[in-house]
């Protein structure tokens, strides 16, 4: 957002609570690695990073499933052999977008607290190594995340709306390196998902050759982390459950003591503005679980619609952020089911054999009917399609199959009774 106003000719102040990332080390334990695609890399584009940020990108042309006998199943993202989403370090790419904004005129003000706004005048109270400090603006853009000190203060003024629905599963980072050899451990060019009905294990492949690795288990319960906690045997039951990861893991226990366990979370809200004073944009005005690889997508497609509103404004800054909140509120609230829609497909669903059926039959009709037919996956990752209108899109392609179905079934009654007869 910083680099699509300072490139507009706007003055822009960013303030981050976290240090510099072009200086300090990047934050470890808590990242789930980013999933880059088509509503992504437009935005990045935009602003003149896209190719930069290919260069630190690893493709993944599928899922990559591994079923407790250790066999492997791969099933594709795209309909076409050149869809596949880019699997990017967070730090990396934190990094290249700072540079390229601070290289475009915005100034960064990092290790820099929000304590207090004023939203009638869009003033920061900011606090740093050097005190507290109270700055004025003439607007300010919430990008602050799930937990926005931005919309916290929106919260505590009428008639703003705010829910938030957490996950009964939480999740936990692991490490896996690379070979004894150097090279990737495992298939490189895909997501590779562990399945086991209510729990799960993905890896996202890095360019040093190692993966980030997520468990997405429920926070109490059976083959929970409150169930596998730091006494219990950690490998005895990654090889009941997950048998050909420990060989992958050498310092397996270790990292699953260390790192912490993450809640995950949905946010809703709205409005996401206050006059030409205030408006929020990504996680800090709906934050999604991570299932469907949208969140920065979404955030970064938040950036170039808010800057289109403004553009089509023609200088009237309420009137376009009134008109980005009208606009976007359905698609996010959409991609928020979508997200808890698609966590369930991965968890329960990718192994089974109807699923499977499903996705050759998806790819089967779009090829058949490439207007009238086009997969969920396909519509939201490689479109920039309104989440809202891919998910009635959907539904309505689901219902249709579904009587197509029944029809047949219905016929080949019809038929066998005919013969019996």
């Amino acid at each position: 957002m910083a680099g699509y106003l300072a490139q507009a000719g706007h003055r822009v102040e960013v303030y981050e609570r976290r240090p510099d990332p072009r200086k300090a080390a990047p934050e470890g334990g808590r990242s789930i690695n980013l999933a880059l695609s088509h509503r992504g890399l437009r935005a990045l584009g935009d602003v003149g990073v896209e190719e930069s940020v290919r260069r630190i990108t690893v493709p993944m042309r599928g899922r990559l499933m591994h079923g407790m006998d250790g066999s492997l199943t791969l099933q594709p993202y795209g309909t076409e052999a050149d869809q596949v989403i880019l699997s990017v370090s967070r730090a990396d790419l934190n990094r290249i977008l700072v540079e390229r904004a601070a290289d475009l005129g915005a100034t960064f003000h990092f290790s820099h607290r929000i304590r207090d706004i004023d939203v009638d005048s869009a003033t920061l109270t900011v606090e740093a190594e050097g005190g507290t400090r109270h700055m004025e603006h003439d607007a300010i853009i919430g990008a602050d995340g799930a937990y926005s000190a931005v919309r916290a203060r929106l919260q505590r003024r009428s008639q703003f709306n705010y829910s938030q629905d957490y996950l009964t599963h939480g999740y936990k980072e692991l490490s896996l390196p690379p070979d004894s050899g150097g090279d990737f451990a495992m298939d490189p060019n895909a997501l590779h998902i562990w399945p086991r009905g209510g729990h799960m294990m993905i890896a996202l492949p890095n360019l040093d050759r190692s993966y980030t690795c997520t468990l997405f288990w429920p926070l109490e319960g059976e083959n929970s982390f409150g169930e596998v906690d730091v006494v219990a045997d950690v490998t005895g039951y990654f090889n009941q459950h997950f048998p050909d990861v420990p060989a992958l893991i050498p310092d397996l226990e270790e990292q699953y003591r260390i790192n912490p366990v993450g809640s995950l979370l949905t946010v809703r809200c709205g409005p996401w503005m206050v006059s030409d004073r205030v408006v929020l944009i990504g996680d800090a005005a709906h934050a999604v679980v991570p299932f469907f690889g949208q969140g920065m997508n979404a955030s970064f497609e938040d950036c170039r619609l808010l800057m289109e509103s403004l553009g089509n404004a023609q200088g009237d800054r309420a009137r376009a952020f009134a008109g980005f909140y009208s606009a976007r509120k359905a698609d996010a609230d959409a991609l928020a089911d979508l997200a808890v829609y698609n966590y369930e497909v991965m968890r329960d669903r990718v192994a089974s054999r109807g699923f499977l059926l499903g996705k050759a039959l998806g790819r089967v009709l779009h090829r058949a009917l490439p207007a009238t037919f086009t997969p969920l996956y396909t519509m939201v990752t490689f479109t920039s399609m309104p989440y809202a209108q891919a998910r009635d899109r959907w539904q309505l392609q689901r219902a249709l199959v579904r009587r197509g179905f029944a029809g047949v079934a219905v016929l080949f009654l019809i038929l066998f009774a005919l013969k019996v007869l």
